[in-house]
């Protein structure tokens, strides 16, 4: 069976390892892929969001399933595409994707369908919104529209942030169009919580929870970043706040989406806020996030291929996805200076890894046989153990035996989930 998986970062690298578990999958193409994927995939150097390159290729190769994992070619509609030539995807298509590609939207539905998540307000006019501003209670939170790279949002802690925050989006237009309507946001506080989740419209199967490190620095200091690590499971992810959040936030959400007529098939992100009110939804995305993928699929124990037909055929059961009980942690070694300017081109020299160890590579490239460094988050050290400070340790230990110049990563990654558990 041939495979075809569109991305070419360390969450594309965790699908890709997962798929190759399945016996009957004999070839995995990756689009564009990178120089890490390629020890595990054929990579083509088309670009994610070349929807006509991606159906060209899929033409010429005949996949016989394909996996869409980035946020741009879901939006865009790739999948509308692919299944149109007769191509089988998991991933949602167009109009359930705009769950993630317009933050409006999401909190209208949310808004209309009584889901939990915070106050906001509206604006297509920048003027509007700094008048907005003046009576706003701070911190607050500024998001543009649609996609942004994850960077589109902002928490502004005084009206002078929350100006410009407005205007480099709506006047300066750093988003592009993505910013043309912003959403000012009330602030909310407690835990966060991501909750990766199958779903085929239907049925909804959470996946093992998760904690990101966003911050670039230790003790969350920092710029924003895409990740710099996540351990799993949760701990502030109880069964009780599960079983709130099934009935209050994910089947609500599905619902809602069938009632507009926008059938979701695929991951669906939760981003959770444990508020003093309960649980509470930040954000929806509408595929794997990264780099949770990169601790919740080395737990799974079920053939994710198996659960990925299922839920493209509408036939997704509970009992199909099985995870393992212990834990696991993913350590980001980056580029130094990331996410503000730093330099590439530094060769990766990886050891080999053992059971419940894995590398899984987002930003390097293949020259002349060589890995080289090629972005800001180069690679994720994973590993797996019975608890989650030996998975932690075992995670570190991992990143030790890896070598590059110029390597960045945070120290304390799980340090505020092993606090909650000698807490609890």
């Amino acid at each position: 069976m041939k495979i075809l998986v569109v991305g070419g970062g360390g969450r594309e690298h965790a699908v890709i390892k997962a798929l190759k578990r399945n016996s009957n999958v004999t070839k995995i193409y990756a689009l564009p892929g990178n120089g890490g994927i390629a020890a595990d995939a054929e990579c083509y150097p088309i670009k994610a969001t070349d929807l006509d390159g991606i159906v060209a290729f899929a033409i010429d190769h005949k996949p016989d399933f394909c996996v869409v994992t980035p946020d741009d070619p879901l939006v865009m509609g790739l999948v509308d595409r692919l299944e149109e030539i007769g191509v089988p995807c998991f991933g949602p298509r167009k109009n359930a994707a705009i769950i993630e590609g317009s933050k409006i939207f999401s909190k209208q539905l949310m808004q209309k369908w009584g889901i939990p998540t915070a106050a906001s307000a509206v604006f297509t006019d920048p003027f509007a919104a700094e008048k907005f501003l003046l009576n706003c209670k701070y911190p607050t939170v500024i998001k543009a529209d649609g996609l942004a790279l994850g960077k589109g949002a902002v928490i502004a802690h005084n009206i002078e942030e929350a100006e410009i925050a407005v205007k480099e989006m709506m006047v300066d237009k750093v988003f592009g169009d993505s910013g043309a309507r912003v959403l000012i946001e009330e602030f909310l506080s407690g835990p966060e919580v991501s909750v990766l989740s199958f779903t085929d419209g239907n049925t909804v199967v959470p996946m093992v929870s998760s904690m990101d490190h966003k911050r670039a620095l230790d003790n969350d200091e920092g710029l924003n970043t895409g990740g710099m690590g996540t351990i799993a499971p949760n701990p502030y992810y109880t069964e009780e706040v599960a079983k709130e959040c099934m009935q209050k936030i994910f089947m609500p959400t599905v619902r809602a989406m069938n009632a507009e007529g926008r059938v979701f098939r695929g991951c669906l992100y939760f981003g959770l806020m444990l508020t003093a009110d309960g649980p509470k939804v930040i954000e929806y995305n509408c595929r794997f996030g990264d780099p949770e993928a990169q601790v919740v699929l080395p737990l799974l124990k079920s053939d994710l291929l198996t659960i990925m037909q299922a839920v493209r055929e509408g036939r997704l059961t509970e009992d199909m996805v099985k995870f393992e009980d212990g834990a696991a942690c993913c350590v980001i070694l980056a580029s130094k200076g990331y996410p503000q300017k730093y330099d590439t081109g530094y060769e990766i020299s990886l050891p080999d890894t053992g059971d419940g160890e894995d590398i899984f590579v987002a930003g390097a490239k293949l020259v002349d046989g060589k890995l080289l460094t090629a972005g800001g988050r180069v690679l994720g050290a994973v590993a797996t153990a019975g608890t989650l400070d030996g998975a932690i340790e075992r995670a570190y230990a991992l990143v030790e035996k890896i070598h590059f110049d110029n390597a960045y990563m945070r120290r304390d990654i799980g340090a505020r989930a092993l606090k909650a558990i000698s807490e609890a």
